[in-house]
């Protein structure tokens, strides 16, 4: 039998395929008063911070805080190459990059908008911390990678890299802990992972959802930096800071400890 070799050998009609597809399961960020992970709202997940880690740079420090791990790299005070930079006051350049298997989605070798945006904060919140008047005509290099992102990326670039200049020899007033909170609703979830982070906010059915991170100096008690985004009210953005501001505070004696560490190592080291 001739058969027209021009014509599609298919079937004369076709069923939509996402008639097939089970509706997605739902998941809620709370479920009887703990979270997806076990932790209760309060609770941030384990830290560990270490600093010295890349011998070529000047100051470095590594950090986990369970699954999101960062390394900071800090080079310089070195000459200013653009005449049209000079300054009195010292320059100072942050870089903050995901590391390209670091996400559930691959990321790219230049920077997107979400790595520029985490540059600009990361720099507004460590640039208050800094004593540029001390190093006249120079500027300092922060490069800040992201090996694996499970949340709280900013929070934990912020601490890693302040302990990093802090080993750098660079003159602080104090350092800079960092701290983020994802605000569902009523609750304040301290420390957030990766998908109570980027959960849409459309699956949440919250009129507040978003989050605010901050960058505290804590012998100073003074703010250096705050960040949120989404839609949240003011008063639940008062409440997250304090939050904040407090977990920052508990903070503080871990990156000390970590400097503490690395001054004693080096001291061994030189015998």
């Amino acid at each position: 039998m001739p058969t027209d070799s021009r014509r599609i050998a298919g079937p004369e009609s076709s069923t939509n395929p996402y008639n097939f597809c089970s509706e997605k399961p739902r998941h809620e960020l709370l479920q009887n008063g703990k979270r997806q992970d076990g932790r209760k709202e309060n609770n941030i997940r384990p830290i560990f911070l270490k600093a010295g880690v890349v011998s070529q740079a000047r100051g470095s420090a590594y950090i986990e805080q369970n699954e999101t791990k960062a390394i900071c790299a800090v080079y310089g005070p070195r000459e200013v190459i653009r005449k049209e930079d000079f300054s009195m006051k010292g320059l100072l350049t942050c870089e903050f990059r995901f590391a390209t298997f670091s996400c559930r989605e691959r990321r790219q070798h230049q920077q997107d908008v979400e790595e520029k945006d985490y540059s600009v904060q990361l720099l507004e919140a460590l640039e208050p911390a800094i004593c540029l008047d001390k190093f006249p005509k120079a500027q300092v290099n922060i490069y800040v990678t992201v090996l694996q992102n499970d949340g709280s990326a900013l929070a934990a670039a912020i601490t890693c890299a302040s302990v990093a200049l802090a080993d750098s020899g660079i003159e602080m007033y104090d350092m800079v802990a960092g701290s983020s909170v994802r605000v569902a609703g009523k609750s304040l979830l301290m420390d957030p992972s990766y998908q109570e982070e980027y959960k849409p906010e459309e699956d949440t059915g919250l009129t507040n959802s978003g989050s605010v991170t901050v960058g505290l100096m804590p012998s100073l008690q003074q703010v250096s930096a705050i960040t949120s985004k989404g839609e949240i009210e003011f008063e639940l953005v008062k409440q997250a800071v304090a939050k904040c501001v407090e977990v920052c505070t508990q903070l503080y004696p871990v990156l000390q400890q970590a400097l503490v560490r690395s001054v004693s190592e080096k001291e061994d080291e030189d015998g």
